[in-house]
């Protein structure tokens, strides 16, 4: 068992990339998928790298446009709401959690289709409705408005939705 341990160091060491390796891994990073700054500074804070390196990384990988904080808002937006139905408020706190400015959260917002949102919102509020078993009608809508606005939603359109799924 010794001589496995000195031939492999503990995994949760993890060895630190030199500047051309940072380089070309954080673009391959940024292309897979769309990422803003806040999410490079924490892969480079994961490997130990800090301090002005970390902006000239940052810099390097805007000039080559493998990083655009507007790009990445529009994509994050259209991606959470239509994979994971999220609501506006929910996309707009998880974009200021990742420090992306507010007229970049609203042009990613701009990205979701009034229409196609409230639809969204309505099949959601029915999909839940159905399966919340309560007799009680009040706590069922309780428990369906608490659900919807944890995904985001806004409240007024959650009661506009659930009146017109009851009045069905």
């Amino acid at each position: 068992m010794s001589g496995w341990r000195k031939n492999n160091p503990s995994p949760s060491i993890k060895k630190s990339w030199s500047h051309e390796e940072a380089k070309e891994k954080l673009s391959t990073y940024c292309a897979y998928q769309e990422r803003c700054s806040w999410e490079v500074r924490r892969k480079l804070f994961e490997k130990g790298i800090s301090g002005d390196i970390v902006e000239e990384l940052i810099d390097f990988l805007v000039d080559e446009k493998f990083l655009d904080e507007e790009r990445y808002a529009r994509s994050f937006a259209r991606g959470k709401f239509r994979l994971k139905k999220w609501g506006r408020n929910r996309i707009k706190m998880e974009l200021k959690m990742r420090q992306i400015p507010e007229n970049l959260i609203r042009k990613g917002l701009s990205e979701i289709d009034p229409e196609e949102y409230y639809d969204t919102l309505l099949s959601e509020t029915e999909k839940k409705w159905e399966k919340t078993h309560d007799s009680d009608l009040y706590k069922k809508r309780f428990k369906v408005v608490g659900y919807l606005m944890q995904k985001g939603f806004e409240q007024d359109l959650i009661q506009e939705a659930i009146d017109s799924i009851q009045s069905q």
